[in-house]
């Protein structure tokens, strides 16, 4: 098993896996620390769909044209979930507040679930085990992948995570410094311009150099044009149709 420290610090993510499947005592690990994820209140507010059948991982990777969703061996996805509460509340004759339809609500769910698979990325890893956080599960098609999966209403998708064998070791990405994300007692008030600046410039070195497929791809323009392109996903009526009818 990795060391921590080599484990937080060297992690790459993988998107080419080996055909072998993950050890049955190797996912009772990752299960393990999915379960003992820390959550809001202990409200344990998301549950994990584990997709290891290979008709639907293949009709996820023609929503998504993600191939690392086809090829891994298990594609596990997180979700927010307020279901389970709601069937306990009805269960136990509890008014259950309409916390689904607030701002918190929905954060709560994503931390939640983001919490949980990062639970599972890193017990993964530890276990040599490659992973690939896949964030378009969530937005490509909100209620083609509700469908697929069966998620009843009071749930949504926050991301997707691929585990496998893995048969590459790609080059590390470089990361901000510490100095750009580690704020001391307050967000630093000097010019962060030159710094990131000197970022940008890192990653477009990367982008160029790196072993597989080389792009010119600056870090800024980039993840700008990601934002651009998300501005079309319309999340928010995707979230109300799920149940999270947010009004405050």
């Amino acid at each position: 098993m990795n060391t921590v420290k080599y484990n937080q610090n060297q992690r790459r993510s993988n998107r080419r896996y080996e055909r072998d499947a993950i050890p049955p005592e190797t996912m009772d690990l990752i299960y393990e620390a999915i379960r003992n994820t820390p959550t809001s209140y202990n409200g344990q507010q998301y549950s994990v769909i584990d997709v290891t059948d290979q008709a639907l991982k293949e009709e996820l990777y023609k929503l998504t044209d993600q191939k690392q969703i086809k090829t891994c061996n298990h594609f596990m996805v997180f979700c927010a979930d307020f279901h389970k509460i709601k069937v306990l509340a009805e269960a136990k004759d509890l008014e259950m507040p309409e916390f689904t339809h607030t701002v918190d609500g929905v954060i709560v769910g994503t931390v939640d679930a983001t919490l949980a698979m990062m639970s599972a990325l890193t017990m993964a890893e530890a276990c040599g085990i490659g992973t690939c956080c896949i964030g378009y599960a969530r937005t490509v098609a909100p209620e083609a992948v509700s469908r697929l999966l069966h998620l009843p209403q009071d749930t949504y998708v926050v991301c997707g995570l691929a585990l496998g064998i893995p048969r590459e070791q790609p080059d590390l990405k470089p990361k901000q410094p510490c100095s750009l994300l580690i704020h001391s007692n307050h967000y630093r008030e000097d010019d962060l311009a030159p710094e990131l600046l000197e970022y940008d410039e890192v990653i477009k070195q990367y982008n160029a150099t790196r072993s597989g497929t080389k792009t010119d791809n600056d870090w800024a323009s980039h993840i700008i044009d990601y934002y651009r392109h998300a501005m079309s996903y319309r999340m928010l009526n995707a979230l109300r149709r799920r149940g999270f009818d947010v009004k405050s």
